[in-house]
C-alpha cells in the first residue's frame, strides 16, 4: 500500500449557476457525498457552499485521477437530487469544475473557508480566485 498525503479544494456550480441548493437539499447532499468519497477510498475534509455552487476539501489517493474523482461525485450527486420527490426541477450541474492542491500547512485555513461560505458570500468576503468555475474553453482566453 502507497504513502500519500494529498489535498484539493474542488469547487463546481450548478448549471447556468441556478440557486438550486436549498438548506433542505444540502441535507441529503452532503452526507452522500461524503459517503460516495469514503467509498471510492477518498476522504472528504470539509464540505461546504451556498445556492449556486459547492466547495471539498478532500484527500484523493493516487491511484484515482481527480478529473474521475469530480466525473463520479457529480454524475451520481445529480442522480441523487433528481430523485428527490416534490421537485419538478431537472437537476445538472455545470460542466467543469475548480482544483487548487494544498499543502498541509494550509490545510487548516482551507477547511475553514469551506466550512465558513454561507458567511464569507453574505459578508462579501469569499475569495474571488476560489469562486471561479469555468465551463468552455472560450472562457479561458
Amino acid at each position: 500500500m502507497a504513502y500519500w498525503r494529498l489535498y484539493y479544494h474542488l469547487v463546481w456550480a450548478t448549471k447556468n449557476r441556478y440557486p438550486y441548493l436549498t438548506p433542505a437539499k444540502e441535507e441529503k447532499l452532503y452526507p452522500y457525498i461524503i459517503n460516495k468519497s469514503d467509498s471510492l477510498g477518498c476522504i472528504v475534509h470539509a464540505i461546504g457552499g451556498v445556492e449556486d455552487h459547492i466547495h471539498l476539501i478532500v484527500s484523493i489517493p493516487p491511484k484515482i485521477a481527480i478529473a474521475e474523482f469530480v466525473k463520479k461525485i457529480k454524475g451520481s450527486s445529480s442522480r441523487l437530487l433528481n430523485n428527490i420527490k416534490n421537485d419538478a426541477l431537472q437537476f445538472s450541474w455545470q460542466e467543469g469544475y475548480g482544483v487548487f492542491s494544498l499543502g498541509s500547512k494550509q490545510l487548516d485555513r482551507a477547511i475553514a473557508y469551506v466550512q465558513n461560505q454561507k458567511e464569507h458570500h453574505t459578508k462579501n468576503t469569499a475569495i474571488a480566485a476560489l469562486e471561479i468555475v469555468q465551463n468552455k474553453e472560450s472562457d479561458r482566453k
